[in-house]
């Protein structure tokens, strides 16, 4: 398969946040490749992508603790398309690790820094090559606001995906690479769901009453939708300069409450 459209890479694909995000793109009129290590589920959020854009959809399947079946899904596209525009880093563990410090399964949390922290680099080692022949491209990592406060040790992760963004920002910008953290704050996906579904029956109350917990402690009122984040990614991805690069944004209704310089 070729095409003439600028081509989208996502790690991640089979769901959360990315199903959205790449509906998005495929709508800003990029070719999209979908990439998890769950082949299933990769062609389940395909098919229905494919329902609603017109653009190309791909999947491939490749695991970001791997840096052999990264590069292999790297050389698969540029095989297929000639060309990377994008890379969205998303691939990650949902399960958060916190709790007393004493029982802390460290292993687990370096594992899933592992995925996150280490699967996002090797992504971005396997794509810089292309988008330096090209002459250019963005690379936009999906962090998380639990990197902005103590609440689940596990958050470390996405601390390291600002400071990652930071050191590839200083490293590529010269190539007019723009390289950019998103971290998203409350947003609607079927793991958010399951949460508040599981806290409601712990706590003996319905979903309603956990999910006006959480809007009231947002400034807007409303939970994102992945279509949100998804236009702030798409933005970021059709800038052709790297004005904007080396920088950790959040949207979250005005839900983190810190000020960052």
């Amino acid at each position: 398969m070729s095409s003439d459209l600028p081509v989208a890479v996502l790690t991640g694909g089979s769901g959360g946040l990315v199903p959205g995000i790449a509906e998005e793109l495929a709508k800003a009129g990029f070719a999209i490749v979908l990439t998890a290590r769950n082949e299933d589920g990769l062609e389940a959020a395909a098919t229905i992508l494919r329902l609603l854009v017109e653009a190309p959809v791909v999947t491939l399947p490749s695991d970001a603790r791997n840096a052999l079946s990264v590069s292999s899904l790297v050389g698969q596209v540029i095989d297929q398309f000639g060309r990377i525009d994008v890379l969205v880093n998303a691939a990650a563990s949902s399960t958060p690790i916190g709790g007393a410090i004493e029982e802390v399964d460290v292993d687990a949390l370096i594992a899933d820094v592992d995925v996150k922290v280490g699967g996002y680099l090797r992504y971005a080692q396997a794509v810089v090559p292309a988008m330096k022949r090209q002459g250019g491209g963005h690379i936009i990592n999906i962090g998380g606001l639990t990197g902005r406060s103590s609440d689940t040790l596990s958050g470390l992760r996405n601390a390291a995906v600002s400071h990652l963004t930071k050191v590839l920002s200083d490293q590529l910008g010269a190539f007019q690479i723009a390289v950019n953290a998103v971290h998203p704050g409350i947003v609607r996906t079927p793991h958010l769901d399951e949460l508040c579904a599981e806290l409601a029956e712990n706590r003996g109350v319905d979903v309603a009453t956990i999910e006006a917990e959480f809007l009231a402690e947002i400034p807007s009122g409303k939970m994102l939708s992945t279509g949100q984040v998804g236009r702030m990614i798409a933005y970021l991805a059709e800038s052709e300069d790297v004005a904007i690069t080396g920088q950790s944004l959040t949207i979250d209704g005005g839900y983190s409450r810190g000020v960052f310089l």
